[in-house]
């Protein structure tokens, strides 16, 4: 099995993340273009950390500007095996007031300006959504979170909008009926793309408001909601090291396969595949394709 190398999407407020040691700075060159920002790379106890902040440091990418298909392939090209996403969310439960963090385990799209895919034109490709979230990665964090006593709700669907305006009315009432637990803006395509690369992801959802659903709560404000993420940082920085400290050496095989996601999923038959294509996926599908 491969070195297991924990990899961090950091999101909004998350711009570093203490506690590496041996720090080193790359900028990962990507054919599919510019990342978000240089990955930090060290370790935090005996584990290799990768951190991206995924807006870039100083807040300068917009969720609809993201390139995310260049930030999970510099993910892939720097070895993670496992990529966790600390996200700022809404809340659409009374069970899950700000402050709180959610350990999702579903998502629904609802974006539509982004590149979701690394396949296409010259060589089509279907992974499986189904459980998107890696399990075993998944219980490390509740584990992790317990050991650092650090309330976590475990379970539910992280809806994603386009943004980067906030929800109307009828949209948080809508989601909100539909039993969506929380909203953000950035965790599609990502975990697509992070299964299509055969990275085991999990997110945790970070709570900073109620949307606008809640009668007793002002409609979302950026004031309120840097106030509430800068006093989550401190407990995700403690969350992902103690993740961290407690790694295992070796990648673990994912019981949702998704770093097996491309067994069976390539369609094109090679005498078809469009080459310059192929080069593109060289990091994030060399291990079906070939190098």
């Amino acid at each position: 099995m491969p070195a297991a190398i924990l990899g961090v999407m950091g999101g909004s407020g998350v711009y570093d993340l203490p506690g590496m040691e041996d720090v080193r700075e790359e900028r990962i060159a990507s054919p599919w273009g510019e990342p978000s920002d240089a990955l930090r790379i060290g370790r935090i106890g005996p584990t290799t950390v990768a951190f991206m902040p995924r807006h870039g440091r100083g807040h300068r990418v917009s969720p609809s500007d993201i390139n995310y298909r260049a930030n999970i392939d510099v993910m892939k090209r720097a070895g993670v095996t496992d990529l966790v996403s600390l996200s700022a969310c809404g809340s659409f439960k009374e069970e899950c007031p700000p402050g709180t963090f959610v350990l999702v385990d579903q998502f629904v799209d609802r974006t539509h300006r982004r590149e979701s895919s690394f396949f296409g034109r010259g060589c089509v490709a279907h992974v499986s959504m189904a459980h998107p979230i890696g399990p075993r990665l998944q219980e490390r964090l509740a584990q992790a979170a317990a050991a650092e006593g650090i309330a976590v709700s475990r379970g539910g669907t992280y809806v994603c909008m386009e943004g980067p305006q906030f929800s109307s009315l009828a949209e948080s009432l809508t989601y909100k009926g539909l039993g969506y637990t929380v909203i953000g803006m950035t965790n599609m395509p990502e975990a697509k793309l992070a299964r299509e690369a055969e990275i085991t992801y999990a997110t945790v959802a970070m709570v900073t408001d109620f949307d606008c659903w809640h009668p007793d709560h002002e409609a979302v404000e950026v004031a309120d909601v840097i106030k509430v993420v800068r006093a989550n940082a401190d407990k995700a920085a403690r969350l992902v090291s103690r993740l961290a400290r407690d790694f295992p050496a070796e990648h673990e095989p994912c019981p949702a396969k998704s770093d097996r996601a491309l067994d069976t999923a390539i369609m094109t038959p090679p005498e078809f595949r469009d080459l310059e294509l192929v080069q593109k996926l060289d990091a994030v599908a060399g291990r079906v394709l070939g190098r």
